[in-house]
């Protein structure tokens, strides 16, 4: 027990989980406010920008994430230059849940109803300005339990990287678990960051749950 529960081993998964959550939350935000733009293109673009909205969305939900995360890996620093790994992880992490956000965000941007469009055109305000102080405000409120959801997987998915040599929280796991010999020493490391990912994702889980009770209880 010695071997999995020391000083050394329980700073190296920090360092792991500290990553993890730095590129899920990058990762969310970037997703959030692409998916806004993605959602509201679909929505109220032109035929053009509707189709290529369209078209991205069921590209990268209809494909592997880790598809996503070799190419922004290996392709985008041919193009762009070479950053950090975890860097480009991050980006395509953030291009295939920016669908998933921008699915979510156009189901509640549609429940909104459309009188509140014409009772906010008839009061002058334009279409920006109508999506932007009226609209968007209550479609990002209807969508919270399922983007908080999202957020969920995608700290989960972030093991993903590991197989990038990112290091990440399941990367460092991986590197520790080479160097232990029994097999009780083995489970104890695999119970260890299966733990931790459980601790976050599940009070996440508990939040979700409890304003998705609060919200339904106020409407």
């Amino acid at each position: 027990m010695q071997n999995v529960f020391n000083a050394q081993n329980l700073d190296f998964l920090l360092a792991g989980l500290i990553l993890t959550l730095k590129i899920a939350l990058a990762t969310c935000i970037i997703s959030v406010i692409f998916g806004t733009f993605l959602a509201v293109t679909r929505n109220f673009g032109d035929k053009v920008s509707r189709f290529l909205a369209s078209a991205y969305v069921d590209i990268f939900r209809n494909t592997p994430l880790l598809l996503w995360m070799l190419t922004a890996c290996f392709v985008l620093p041919v193009f762009f230059g070479q950053l950090s790994q975890a860097f480009w992880g991050t980006i395509g992490f953030s291009l295939y849940t920016s669908s998933v956000m921008a699915e979510i965000i156009r189901g509640s941007l549609n429940s909104i109803p459309k009188g509140q469009f014409e009772a906010a055109y008839s009061q002058g305000f334009s279409k920006f300005f109508t999506l932007f102080y009226i609209i968007l405000p209550q479609t990002f409120r209807k969508s919270i339990p399922a983007l908080l959801s999202q957020v969920i997987t995608t700290i989960k998915d972030t093991s993903f990287l590991a197989g990038l040599q990112i290091a990440e929280l399941t990367y460092q796991s991986k590197v520790l678990l080479a160097q232990l010999k029994t097999f009780e020493e083995i489970l104890l490391m695999i119970a260890l960051v299966a733990g931790i990912y459980f601790v976050i994702c599940f009070s996440l889980s508990v939040l979700v749950r409890y304003y998705a009770k609060k919200t339904a209880y106020v409407a």
